[in-house]
């Protein structure tokens, strides 16, 4: 069994121009998803005949003289919250288990296997991708590869960490209010979180509607730009994805930072943090040269807002499912969920003119600025089990305020990338190059001239025992 080539870009070159057959690869996947994946309590299924079916039809497109796609024989996971035919969509809990299996796929899994990919697999999650942690109730912890003992972040944690861990070059996340940027960050690799309404979200079991976004994982900003290409393009299934014009990330080997105006975000996105996250913040704004410091626009109240909107669009979601299976939800995921339902109408409404608000003055914020710089996480990933964190001497609960920094910024559907920041101890922590929204093209030059000027915002693969 052949090694698994680690970058998706090299993998659909070598698999094009006929030098590294697709079954091979998707062999060498499905093999250490089975050991690593499995040790590491990463996956929920195993897709094993789709992944070498759809291996051999990419084979035989190359034997044809035919170019498979941008992702040709590129293995992938997604988050067990996305529709995948033929398998029932469990969205990380015991209530889905006995729906029918998916009639078709969702639109992410659809597009990236239209541009040649492989789907190896479904990988765990936080419960209805109601968490920042990853600790399931019902199937257990993720694991971080970077130590076993900590977690993966959430609720995107067996997506994030299948990358980070080597199994996989590219997983397929979502984020609400981080879940794409906090497992990013605490697993140590690229995550975008786009423009909301950027990429289709039809086929992905939802959360709260107005904040849910769809986004890849990656161990390089190339591969990041590989995924983000594929799912981009038009689809009548989402009725909130926007008409503008998808564009492209045109990528090359060096990027050119001139001319960008990048500033650190300041007050609240300076505390809480601990000594790892504030020395990998100050190490971004050192390489990108950055002396100049902004003023979100009410972070506190805009995390707040967040989390009402989403505790009410998800109670109303599970309404149904509460009423009668009250009992089977995660304890914490139900009572979030109750709350929501409870919460008055009136405040959701104020909660949805705060967020007109803040857009507007968001706009002339990035009137000043291109790109904002702010921590991904507080700390590096917390041990597994423990529910508390403590952070400049502050105890706080750590599946709430993982997000801290992650909420405010979703709340204004704004498009995100983590930079992954590698540490003397070598837990990774992550930094959010922020824009303003339909500006990805932007924060891919950016997080490629750290990528290319710096080995500490290159992922490493920690070896797993």
């Amino acid at each position: 069994m052949p090694e698994l080539p680690q970058d998706a870009a090299g993998i659909a070159r070598a698999v094009r121009a006929g030098q590294l057959d697709p079954v091979a690869v998707a062999e060498a996947a499905l093999s250490g998803l089975e050991s690593g994946g499995r040790q590491l309590n990463l996956v929920n299924a195993i897709l094993a005949d789709h992944a070498l079916g759809k291996a051999r039809a990419v084979r035989e497109q190359i034997a044809r003289g035919e170019d498979p796609g941008p992702l040709a024989g590129v293995p992938f996971g997604v988050k067990n919250l996305f529709d995948v035919q033929g398998i029932t969509t469990l969205a990380g809990s015991i209530i889905e288990a006995d729906n029918p299996p998916a009639e078709e796929d969702a639109s992410a899994v659809q597009k990236l296997e239209a541009a040649g990919g492989v789907l190896c697999c479904t990988q765990q999650m936080d419960e209805y991708a109601y968490g920042f942690s990853t600790e399931n109730a019902h199937y257990g912890p993720c694991h971080n590869p970077h130590d076993t003992t900590r977690i993966t972040g959430g609720s995107s944690g067996g997506s994030a960490a299948c990358v980070a861990a080597g199994l996989l070059p590219l997983s397929i996340g979502s984020d609400t209010n981080g879940s794409i940027r906090v497992p990013s960050s605490l697993c140590g690799v690229y995550g975008l979180r786009p423009t909301y309404g950027r990429v289709s979200r039809a086929g992905a079991f939802p959360f709260a509607e107005t904040l849910d976004c769809i986004g890849p994982f990656a161990r390089s900003t190339a591969d990041l730009a590989l995924a983000y290409n594929a799912l981009l393009g038009p689809d009548s299934r989402d009725p909130v994805l926007s008409p503008r014009p998808p564009e492209p990330i045109e990528f090359s080997a060096a990027s050119d930072i001139s001319g960008l105006r990048i500033a650190r975000l300041g007050g609240y996105f300076t505390s809480p943090l601990d000594e790892t996250a504030t020395a990998a913040i100050n190490a971004v704004a050192d390489a990108l040269g950055v002396t100049r410091e902004a003023d979100f626009p009410e972070p506190a109240a805009a995390r707040s807002a967040a989390f009402l909107t989403s505790a009410c669009e998800g109670g109303r979601l599970h309404l149904d499912k509460l009423r009668r299976r009250a009992a089977d939800y995660d304890f914490a995921v139900r009572r979030r969920l109750i709350a929501g339902t409870c919460l008055p109408a009136g405040w959701y409404l104020q909660a949805q003119l705060l967020r007109k608000k803040l857009q507007a003055e968001a706009r002339k914020l990035f009137g000043q600025f291109d790109v904002l710089l702010a921590p991904a996480t507080p700390v590096t990933a917390p041990p597994i089990g423990e529910p508390d964190m403590v952070v400049g001497g502050v105890k706080m609960n750590a599946r709430a305020n993982l997000g801290i920094f992650t909420q405010p910024v979703s709340f204004l559907s704004l498009p995100v990338i983590t930079v992954p920041c590698r540490t003397g101890h070598g837990m990774p922590v992550g930094v959010q190059l922020i824009g303003a929204p339909f500006t990805e093209p932007l924060l891919f030059r950016v997080a490629r001239f750290l990528e290319s000027h710096a080995a500490e915002f290159r992922p490493t693969i920690p070896a797993l025992s």
